[in-house]
């Protein structure tokens, strides 16, 4: 809701404990606590272990946001939390999501007092940014339920991509940076001859395993781990295919032009910038753009036409520049942007 008065405008003011209190419902399970029956105050305070006055405040204010009701039975979920939440998405993927906007928080404490510095707005507290991939190396639980995540909500985007691509003369497919090989799946089970390698950490691998072995695909795609900036890579490929990674430098894009067969072709899927300096509209690029900026105050999203005159740089051949219209997905993992290049010869 856009604000239309200043009352709005103080709403809008006073979010930051709002959201909090919504991604706190989140983590701890509410909506689908409330989704088996309506409860009391005090027994959701006991359920969920929070001090009685404290779990009282914090259902009011969730109330105000129309995603729980208070009926003569207890507190309930709204219609709108049913269709919004607990039929989008699972309860692990909303869990995780929440965790990860939780961990990005501090960047925002203090803001007017840190946005003008030339630096970090993290170490201007003398704090420190969650580093996922570290903590996904070493942590297989994190790796899983982020791998699993990615998967649930890409699957519309994988869909859509099976039936946009050609791949009449594609056999062998790379998969970069690929966590659960969702797009290879959804691939592979359009074109029967194909078969996958997805590249990603070990314990995305584990993850991408399971899910592949849940599709019955496990014969026809396997998982490698590695770095893919730092280590080598299997080769012989007839296509690379790297959607949502963002690891775009030349010579990323010159390792991965190495890896394929002559006339071999490389897609991208991503969402690009409208114009340098400016994030992607499709909500929430503009929030993490943002975030990215108050940790690194030069960080700019590339542009479709930076992008391609990269690949011409590496050594390819752009070829195509299309949106992908997802449906059925969350904001942000709809209305893509796809570029098709092919190898070029030395």
């Amino acid at each position: 809701m856009k604000p239309a008065t200043a009352d709005d405008v103080f709403d809008l003011m006073e979010a930051y404990a709002t959201s909090a209190a919504l991604n706190a419902a989140m983590e701890l399970g509410l909506f689908w606590l409330l989704s088996e029956r309506p409860l009391s105050s005090l027994a959701i305070a006991q359920a969920l272990r929070i001090p009685t006055h404290r779990c009282q405040y914090w259902l009011q204010l969730l109330t105000a946001t129309g995603l729980i009701e208070k009926t003569p039975a207890g507190y309930a979920t709204s219609p709108a939390a049913q269709t919004a939440i607990l039929e989008a998405c699972s309860q692990d993927t909303w869990a995780f999501l929440a965790r990860e906007a939780r961990e990005g928080f501090p960047a925002v404490l203090d803001l007017a007092l840190h946005i003008q510095k030339p630096a970090s707005t993290w170490a201007a507290q003398d704090l420190k940014p969650a580093d996922h991939f570290a903590e996904m190396v070493e942590n297989p639980d994190r790796a899983r339920r982020f791998t699993r995540m990615l998967y649930e909500i890409h699957v519309p985007l994988a869909d859509k991509l099976a039936e946009h691509l050609r791949m009449s003369q594609v056999e062998r497919l790379l998969d970069l940076g690929g966590g659960s090989g969702v797009m290879s799946l959804a691939l592979l089970r359009r074109h029967p001859d194909l078969r996958a390698v997805v590249v990603d950490i070990a314990n995305v691998c584990a993850a991408g395993r399971e899910i592949a072995a849940e599709n019955g695909l496990q014969e026809r795609i396997s998982y490698h781990a590695a770095d893919l900036i730092r280590d080598d890579l299997p080769s012989g490929f007839d296509m690379v295919l790297e959607c949502d990674v963002g690891v775009y430098s030349e010579e990323v894009l010159r390792k991965i032009r190495a890896l394929l067969n002559p006339g071999g072709h490389l897609v991208i899927v991503d969402h690009f910038a409208p114009a340098e300096g400016v994030a992607p509209a499709t909500p929430p690029y503009p929030y993490w753009a943002f975030l990215a900026s108050l940790e690194d105050p030069e960080f700019a999203f590339p542009t479709a036409t930076q992008m391609q005159a990269r690949l011409r740089q590496a050594g390819f051949q752009p070829l195509s520049a299309e949106t992908l219209v997802v449906r059925g997905a969350l904001r942000w993992a709809r209305d893509w942007f796809a570029i098709v290049a092919r190898k070029q010869s030395n």
